[in-house]
């Protein structure tokens, strides 16, 4: 009986150590809860192909290393970072939308802040003038990655419509 509540004591105290912990990171980002839940969930209408092309031209993966500086795998860190953030976007897109929490759920591997120094700025995806927590803050990149990505995708061009004949146009062979 008191193992149960000891343990039960532990899991308590465990939950709300983990709820002032993940607080202190909302309250250190420069968002409100209602900001970052909207944020998340907001879904982008996406091209797969056209996400795709972008992802792989010299371009998108200039994107994704700027992406993966401050936050990258854990394990083997910048090596599997491209590759990572590129398959997670992909496979978020396959529905034809994108979302913050769909692209952090189809990640293949635990990522994780880096502790590399000062923020260069290269993170601000697709949304400038933010000042303080919201300009360096990991939400925010969550908030704009896939704006920035629907933003950037390359989208085939569109043809010229074909002029519409009647049969009294065609020739007779």
């Amino acid at each position: 009986m008191l193992t149960r509540l000891l343990a039960g004591v532990f899991a308590a105290a465990s939950l709300s150590t983990l709820a002032l912990a993940s607080q202190a990171g909302i309250n250190n980002s420069g968002w409100t809860v209602k900001e970052i839940q909207a944020a998340m969930t907001k879904s982008y209408g996406v091209d797969l192909i056209g996400v795709s092309r972008f992802l792989y031209s010299s371009d998108g993966v200039a994107f994704l290393e700027d992406q993966t500086k401050s936050y990258s795998p854990f394990w083997k860190k910048q090596k599997t970072a491209v590759v990572a953030l590129r398959s997670a976007i992909i496979l978020d897109a396959t529905d034809g939308e994108i979302s913050a929490a769909g692209i952090m759920k189809q990640l293949p591997v635990a990522f994780r802040l880096n502790d590399n120094g000062v923020f260069d700025g290269s993170q601000n995806v697709c949304k400038y003038g933010f000042n303080g927590a919201q300009a360096t803050s990991l939400r925010s990149w969550y908030v704009f990655l896939p704006a920035c990505v629907q933003a950037k995708q390359i989208l085939p061009a569109a043809t010229a419509p074909s002029a519409t004949r009647n049969a009294s146009d065609r020739g007779l062979w």
